[in-house]
């Protein structure tokens, strides 16, 4: 433990640091520290759904206060557990960027009614694979999860830039420069801050884009009208309509989550001292995550999806408990439930909610590298062939968005999303390539060498295919 960080609660005799109880003095600031690590991902999430969607400011204040409600009862799930339902740790829950993504492509491809029964048909899906969980994980190593995380952020990137140019791709210098400063506060704010604070630097930045809009006049700030304490609207996009071959996106994200799931669970455990337990712990983190995401398509929001990114204030504050983030849930609630703040936040201008989605869906296009970085790319494996295969596939209808107007409406579908047609691409390539790999790798002994007396290749030679500037090691 930090030796600087305040010291953690003392436990109960026989009480796990996890299931400890906190203090209700220590309790708020502890809980309010998640609150401002987090809240950022919603609030600017909300607002790229209502600027690309062109919501009504009254929609959008609704649509807040879902979110943040769901929120809050996704950190309480999982931090209190009800049955197998939430594991118990200190987690928070979020809109998936990612899933936010593909909420929006299908919403602009075919309705927000079919974009609202696609959150749907994913969650459900989600809570019917969990009995096959060992098998269907296996299917998203870190070159597939790469590819796609790779790809969401590329294609959002685009759907960000239209948030500051408008749909016809020709922006105003001055949105253009609103934007800019947006991104400009928010990396000063990023680069300045420190500790929790520096978590905030997104929330930061739109503040300080709004600021700057009001003060040069590069844009407004226009509040939704209301007051008091309201419930989010339900439906707010009509009844949902359901279709397979359009939720296809959503469905197969849906599964992708299991194998991130898998390592926040395991990091979580680890960090509060629990011995991990995959089996147990990730199918009640999983269902929790489909139950709030049941209820948010009601709401008009896409996937909720448990985050782990609050262990980083858990390792600086000593506290493991599960009690603070059950807390900070609570506090989420009460924020969604006042009507002034989520009416004022649906205010902020599009032009600075463009900038601000920028960087967030930026940093998910390096997440995707940084996944493919450990996948090992070099080396004689297949893996460089399936990730450019895979990425050459999701590509192709960002690039060119016509490609696939002349086949059938399943056909373009499918492979007019470029998440869906590189992530099918990459699970297929692995699972067919690999069996070369396999077989390859049968030829070695990796004591002996090569059965069939050939010698074994420097790591150089593999890498860049000439000789080895080091001394040849010969085996038979």
């Amino acid at each position: 433990m930090n030796p600087t960080a305040a010291p953690a609660p003392a436990a109960e005799s026989g009480t796990a640091p996890v299931d400890a109880r906190v203090p209700a003095r220590r309790l708020l600031p502890l809980a309010a520290q998640h609150v401002l690590a987090m809240i950022a991902a919603p609030v600017s999430t909300v607002f790229l759904t209502a600027g690309t969607l062109r919501l009504a400011p009254g929609t959008t204040a609704s649509l807040l206060s879902a979110v943040l409600i769901l929120c809050g009862a996704g950190a309480l799930l999982q931090s209190l557990g009800v049955w197998r339902i939430g594991a118990r740790l200190p987690f928070v829950m979020l809109p998936g960027g990612a899933a936010t993504a593909l909420f929006l492509q299908i919403a602009q491809d075919h309705g927000t009614p079919t974009a609202a029964g696609s959150v749907l048909l994913a969650a459900a899906l989600l809570i019917a694979v969990l009995p096959l969980y060992v098998r269907v994980v296996r299917l998203f190593p870190p070159l597939v999860m790469g590819v796609t995380v790779l790809l969401i952020g590329i294609a959002m990137i685009r759907v960000a830039a239209r948030l500051v140019t408008g749909p016809d791709g020709e922006g105003e210098p001055r949105a253009v420069l609103l934007a800019g400063l947006t991104v400009a506060a928010t990396v000063g704010a990023y680069v300045l801050l420190r500790g929790v604070w520096r978590q905030t630097a997104i929330l930061t930045g739109m503040a300080a884009g709004v600021l700057l809009a009001v003060v040069t006049g590069l844009g407004t700030f226009a509040p939704a009208p209301g007051s008091g304490f309201s419930l989010p609207a339900l439906l707010p996009y009509g009844t949902p309509v359901f279709d397979v071959l359009a939720a296809l996106p959503l469905l197969v994200f849906s599964l992708t989550t299991l194998a991130e799931i898998t390592g926040q669970t395991v990091l979580n455990s680890e960090t509060v001292g629990r011995t991990p337990d995959p089996g147990r712990d990730v199918p009640r983190v999983a269902r929790a995550d489909a139950l709030v995401s049941l209820v948010g398509g009601l709401f008009g929001t896409s996937l909720m999806v448990t985050s782990a990114e609050n262990i980083g204030i858990g390792r600086l504050t000593g506290v493991r408990s599960r009690f603070v983030t059950a807390g900070a849930g609570a506090l989420l609630i009460g924020v969604g439930l006042a009507t002034p703040v989520s009416r004022a936040l649906a205010g902020i201008p599009e032009a600075v909610v463009g900038g601000s989605s920028l960087v967030v869906y930026a940093v998910i296009a390096v997440m995707g590298v940084e996944m493919l970085r450990r996948a090992e790319l070099s080396g004689t494996g297949t893996g460089t062939m399936v990730a450019a295969l895979a990425l050459a596939a999701g590509l192709l209808p960002l690039l060119t968005p016509g490609l696939y107007d002349g086949f059938p409406g399943w056909a373009r579908t499918i492979l007019g999303s470029g998440v869906v047609a590189g992530t099918l691409t990459a699970v297929l390539l692995t699972a067919l390539l690999g069996r070369f790999d396999r077989r390859f790798d049968r030829r070695f002994d990796r004591r002996d060498g090569p059965r069939d007396g050939t010698r074994v290749a420097e790591p150089e030679e593999r890498q860049y295919g000439g000789a080895s500037t080091q001394q040849d090691d010969v085996r038979t």
